[in-house]
């Protein structure tokens, strides 16, 4: 992430921070080689504090994709993917740079490289943009991770708002995605008890909590 208490919230896009975030890959390579985590979320980082966005656009994404070939190169050594992530910019952080699956998108094809990809995460999405089906369909063969949590309250998917969550997860499974699901919401009480939702779904699925099947008993 960088130095956060300057105020920095990851480096990759950040013009003149490029030595800092080599040095801040190698560490993230480190631990994720030490725990067996073969995904590292490659922060873009914030629009440098008294710019305007559209006068560093151009510069940043230079940058950006600089950083993510040389990240690719590195990451393929581990056998690791990396993964951008858009946050939105309405909400949950006004300065931060990369804020659309369009905009990750874009980048990916520019820098080209296999093992980077999508960190699709549902509420920045949905604040965004909407058109959340659409959006999984378009983007589905770049996605490498998915987050979810409910909208506008970032709590469980469960919890009141915008989003179907039955509806978005039979989706996934329609399209045939493997991955894990990050629980990226905050609980609006205790951790165990909001799980039901969790619960529900794998009775939904004829499954026994801890996602066995049934029949297989």
């Amino acid at each position: 992430p960088g130095d956060q208490e300057a105020g920095e919230l990851g480096l990759a896009a950040v013009p003149g921070r490029q030595a800092a975030f080599r040095q801040g890959l190698e560490a993230a390579v480190h631990y994720a080689r030490a725990v067996g985590c073969p995904r590292i979320h490659v922060m873009a980082g914030r629009v440098p504090l008294g710019t305007e966005r559209a006068a560093v656009a151009a510069e940043m994404e230079t940058t950006f994709i600089e950083n993510l070939r040389y990240t690719a190169d590195v990451l393929s050594q581990e056998d690791m993917i990396g993964l951008l992530e858009p946050i939105n910019n309405r909400i949950t952080d006004p300065h931060y740079y990369l804020n659309t699956p369009h905009q990750a998108a874009a980048i990916l094809e520019k820098v080209g490289r296999p093992n980077l990809k999508l960190q699709l995460d549902l509420f920045h999405c949905q604040i965004m943009d909407g058109n959340l089906s659409h959006n999984l369909e378009t983007y589905f063969p770049l996605i490498g991770h998915i987050q979810i949590a409910q909208v506008p309250g970032r709590h469980e998917p469960d919890s009141p708002g915008e989003l179907n969550f039955p509806y978005i997860f039979e989706l996934l499974e329609s399209l045939g995605y493997t991955g894990y699901v990050g629980c990226e919401y905050a609980p609006k009480g205790d951790t165990l008890e909001g799980l039901g939702w969790l619960r529900s779904y794998w009775e939904s699925r004829g499954l026994q909590h801890g996602g066995t099947s049934k029949a297989a008993k």
